[in-house]
């Protein structure tokens, strides 16, 4: 999947520990966060996605969803635009 990055609700859960799958800064993660809420993120950012009712293989209970997203920088990059817009729904 050249170009594509994969993002799970985990990635930026407030209540996980790094070692639990969160991969943002508890500064910038939120509580709880779902895939209508990242999908909602990546329309206002203008990023091209695709939702998918698979889940994380360490989180593989929950059946969260994932989103692959059409991206060509870094990976970080893209978790800190996610982030820049979950923040305003704390």
């Amino acid at each position: 999947m050249k170009g594509a990055c994969i993002l799970y609700p985990c990635y930026f859960n407030a209540s996980l520990k790094r070692e639990q799958g969160r991969k943002v800064p508890l500064s910038k993660a939120v509580k709880n966060p779902t895939l209508a809420d990242i999908e909602n993120s990546l329309k206002k950012s203008g990023v091209k996605y695709l939702a998918e009712q698979k889940h994380h293989p360490c989180h593989w209970a929950k059946r969260e969803g994932r989103i692959v997203v059409t991206w060509d920088k870094s990976k970080p990059e893209l978790l800190k635009r996610v982030c820049a817009k979950l923040e305003a729904r704390k």
